[in-house]
């Protein structure tokens, strides 16, 4: 049995806020914690949270993405709610401060974008580390980023994450009736196979979800983790049914994990979104 403080830490929250990609949702699930959650918690957890709040908006300046400033804003408004007086009259403050200094520092970076482009391997490297979600994105930005993050080996990674490392490879017709690769043992890495239509292939009904989740309650660790290409950073699989560890979670079910010490992914139904708004988005029409 575990108490709301351990559950509170095994969330991750301030480990996670600094990384850019993890920002929104570390924002997101504060703002939920506070709005259904604070007024229920322990005052020792209450502590932890409002000083892992002050931190969000310390490291705001840092986090050169816009969508950083909407979560920060929806972090804010739950302050504002909330929050007593002195406590939130201080969390305000940093909020305001934030936003001047991201402001000063975005502008700057915009300013002094040029048409200088990275070179094909680092955007490779830079790309191999973006979900599914991301990588159909960045493909329509340019000429370059588009072959780049259409790199064969790119879409395999995503591949083994979705069937597991035992796989054989098999060809592709394109014309006709098309054949995809299976999961076999073993690895076989002699014939040429068009992972990105294996990918889109697989990219159907529950998988979405988890392939585009960075967020779920991982049934090995029994807790909420965070997710790397559809994996606990613990190296849990969570995708196929013969091992499937990984259920994704939204916002407002971590604030049920984190009152209800029997809490599991199966005793909520909410389907809220995500940071962005987009949880169950179909990409299908973006793939290029």
């Amino acid at each position: 049995m575990s108490n709301p403080v351990e559950r509170y830490q095994n969330l991750r929250l301030k480990e996670f806020l600094p990384k850019t990609d993890r920002y929104p949702i570390a924002c997101k699930e504060l703002s939920s914690i506070l709005r259904d959650a604070y007024d229920k918690l322990p005052k020792i957890l209450q502590a932890l949270i409002f000083q892992d709040i002050l931190t969000a908006f310390r490291l705001l300046p840092e986090i050169q993405i816009q969508s950083a400033v909407s979560s920060a804003h929806l972090l804010v408004q739950s302050v504002e709610a909330v929050l007593p007086k002195q406590k939130r009259n201080m969390a305000v403050k940093e909020y305001k401060q934030a936003i001047v200094a991201h402001k000063r520092r975005f502008k700057p970076q915009q300013e002094g974008e040029g048409s200088t482009e990275l070179p094909h391997d680092i955007l490779m490297h830079i790309f191999s580390l973006l979900d599914i979600k991301s990588l159909v994105y960045v493909v329509q930005v340019c000429r370059s980023w588009n072959l780049a993050a259409n790199e064969n080996h790119l879409w395999k990674l995503h591949y083994v994450a979705i069937h597991g490392s035992s796989v054989k490879e098999q060809p592709i017709r394109l014309d006709g009736d098309r054949k995809y690769p299976l999961p076999q043992d073993p690895i076989d890495t002699r014939l040429n196979v068009d992972w990105k239509e294996a990918v889109k292939r697989s990219y159907t009904g529950d998988l979405k979800e988890i392939l585009t989740s960075k967020r779920g309650y991982c049934a090995h660790c029994e807790t909420i983790v965070w997710l790397n290409h559809s994996k606990c950073l613990n190296g849990h699989f969570g995708i196929r049914s013969s091992y499937q560890h990984i259920t994704p979670v939204t916002a407002s079910q971590v604030v049920g994990y984190l009152l209800d010490d029997s809490w599991s992914p199966t005793s909520s139904s909410d389907s809220d979104c995500d940071s962005e708004g987009e949880s169950l988005f179909n990409i299908r029409r973006f793939w290029l």
